[in-house]
């Protein structure tokens, strides 16, 4: 597949001019602040829109991790960086393996910094970098891509349809090619962009907070939180030492220094450390407590 022909692009709505903004080059820094605002409250309007599409999808995500698949993004430019800053804040929050939820951008690592020509124009190279983590049937793929016609990523969920994993896509146009390519298409309609053509506004900020519900909603169904409380974060320097201390105080009731003592004795295990206090029992019987409900608090309490 070649690289998108430009009467194509042209017709997108995220190429389109928005009149609103034709003197934007001669605005006061006052006026260009109210503007991108104003523009900027698009974005949660249009989200709402398709939070059926949203819900359908992260189903489809949920049931795979519990049958042990991963979840992988996989996208080009401001896309792909926005698909490895969603996975790569998920191990430190959630306490997941390296390889539950994982991140693709055309180009590798050094896209994550300069532009690579032509790697978003190959669909051969998103099928070659699914095949490079032996991608299989029980995975979840979610193809982001403002335009929902990057080559790259088309290629890539075409393959992940190919094996059986459930294929999901992200874009800002409506009616996309990307979106007939896949299982579970979300649109997010953002409308032009204050920037003729620059995706990495209203099209950015658009993926990032459907981004923050898939991966957000789907560790909340797999037990990775108790109430809202952030119950399997890692502790792994002092300000979350002092945040796992303040979970633990919100989620027993138990003074500081309880909470402190039961994280140290828990091995720095938030959810171990709590069902300590709750029920007043040791470590041990915590894990193996936990372990035997799902690692879910709410279920081990009542088991």
């Amino acid at each position: 597949m070649s690289a998108e022909p430009k009467a194509e692009l042209g017709k997108l709505r995220t190429e389109q001019v928005d009149e609103k903004f034709h003197l934007l080059d001669i605005m006061s820094i006052g006026e260009l602040l109210k503007a991108m605002n104003e523009s900027d409250g698009d974005v949660p309007r249009a989200i709402a829109l398709q939070l059926p599409s949203i819900e359908r999808a992260i189903d489809a995500i949920v049931d795979r991790l519990m049958q042990g698949g991963r979840l992988v993004y996989i996208g080009a430019g401001t896309s792909g960086r926005l698909g490895v800053l969603d996975a790569a804040e998920c191990g430190p929050t959630f306490s997941i393996s390296d390889d539950q939820v994982i991140a693709l951008i055309a180009g590798g690592e050094k896209a994550l910094k300069h532009a690579v020509e032509g790697a978003e124009d190959s669909p051969e190279l998103g099928v070659a970098d699914l095949k490079s983590i032996n991608l299989r049937a029980n995975d979840a793929v979610v193809g982001i891509a403002a335009s929902g016609r990057t080559p790259y990523v088309i290629g890539a969920v075409d393959y992940a349809r190919s094996v059986g994993a459930a294929t999901i896509s992200l874009t800002s146009n409506p009616q996309s090619e990307l979106s007939s390519h896949v299982d579970f298409p979300i649109e997010i309609d953002s409308g032009p962009e204050v920037l003729a053509g620059s995706t990495r506004l209203k099209s950015g900020t658009s993926q990032k907070l459907v981004l923050n519900m898939i991966s957000t909603i789907t560790m909340v169904r797999l037990g990775k939180t108790f109430g809202n409380l952030m119950v399997d974060l890692q502790v792994t320097n002092g300000k979350l030492r002092d945040r796992a201390i303040r979970i633990i105080e919100s989620a027993t009731g138990a003074p500081r220094a309880q909470a402190e003592s039961a994280l140290e004795e828990s091995g720095f295990k938030v959810k171990i450390a709590i069902l300590m206090i709750l029920l007043n029992i040791d470590a041990a019987t915590a894990k193996s407590r936990l372990e035997s409900s799902s690692d879910r608090i709410r279920q081990a309490l009542h088991e």
